[in-house]
């Protein structure tokens, strides 16, 4: 008896189940798709979004009868940064996750919803789970920088607790309300979408993970090379943990850990202007982010296989979230 051929759905179905990297191979076709992607999302990102921000704020400073001109320039001012322009630093971020959204939808052909996992959807109970190991790796990290050398940070410490002003409390509410989500936008756009952009273009799974991690560390500006270094294997262990665990949650924890850990240093000893354009820094902080990154990827991958984390997503389910079964 000869077997009969499927009937044709229209889509080209995915011959096996595609890990995270790969989820927008199952999109529209075109390795065309992935560069217009990333060359739109800086695009919007660096010119549109900003902008976008900019108007609620020059309408809050004309409500107040405040300069609009001297208000923005202070809000932009990232170098001497009020809880305004760090609210709008933040807010700008987080807007990576609609934008990135919009992308794979209009230029992949793909639901949002991919983005977060391979569930599809951000695993909750996952997420607080990293949430906590995110927390052990970090008292492991402070127990072996305590018998090293003195690091320096690259950041202004004043030795002393600072007095709590409106001005710090302003800062503190910024910092509670919109890490998470400007740490979660950083995450959707680099470890997200650029994560499956190069995972579209490339068979290997290596520029999925080092080309993200090396944007992720220039987008940051000037800044030494320990610095560098330090955000650049903070991108490869992200990009590591997405594609070993299949999705954006133990990535988004750890990133909303280290920034209310740096945030909440600056508020208590130092300032915010220094934390967010640090200079300096020593490669005695080698040993200490190794130690938080290691400790963090052995902890997430051991519970992770413990509970049977899914890390891939079948082709019937990606060719069914497009409308073609």
């Amino acid at each position: 008896m000869t077997e009969t051929a499927p009937a044709a759905t229209g889509h080209a179905e995915p011959p096996v189940p595609l890990r995270y990297h790969q989820l927008l191979r199952a999109g529209r076709p075109g390795a065309w798709r992935p560069v217009a992607g990333t060359v739109s999302l800086v695009a919007v990102m660096v010119v549109v979004v900003p902008l976008f921000w900019q108007l609620p704020f020059a309408l809050w400073f004309l409500v107040r009868g405040e300069p609009v001109v001297a208000g923005m320039g202070r809000l932009i001012d990232l170098g001497d940064p009020t809880p305004a322009g760090l609210a709008y630093l933040n807010l700008t971020l987080a807007s990576a996750i609609p934008v990135t959204w919009l992308l794979v939808r209009t230029v992949h052909g793909v639901r949002p919803r991919w983005l977060a996992s391979v569930a599809p959807r951000i695993r909750w109970r996952w997420f607080a789970t990293c949430l906590g190991l995110s927390l052990l790796a970090l008292v492991a990290t402070l127990l072996v920088s305590s018998f090293l050398p003195e690091v320096e940070q690259g950041t202004s410490m004043t030795g002393r607790l600072n007095d709590f002003t409106p001005t710090l409390r302003d800062f503190a509410l910024v910092v509670l309300l919109l890490t998470p989500l400007q740490a979660a936008g950083e995450e959707y756009a680099f470890r997200g979408y650029l994560t499956q952009a190069f995972g579209g273009l490339f068979r290997h799974p290596a520029p999925a993970v080092l080309g993200p991690a090396l944007l992720f560390a220039l987008a940051h500006g000037a800044q030494s090379a320990p610095v560098f270094f330090d955000r650049f294997a903070f991108g490869v262990l992200a990009g590591l943990l997405v594609i070993l665990t299949g999705g954006l949650e133990a990535g988004i924890a750890m990133h909303v850990t280290n920034n209310f850990l740096a945030f909440g240093v600056a508020l208590a000893y130092g300032d915010m202007g220094s934390t967010l354009n640090p200079s300096g820094g020593s490669w005695w902080s080698l040993p200490v982010t190794l130690t938080q990154s290691l400790g963090y990827l052995v902890l997430v991958l051991l519970v992770a296989r413990r509970r049977a984390v899914r890390t891939a997503a079948e082709p019937a389910e990606l060719v069914a979230s497009r409308g073609a079964v």
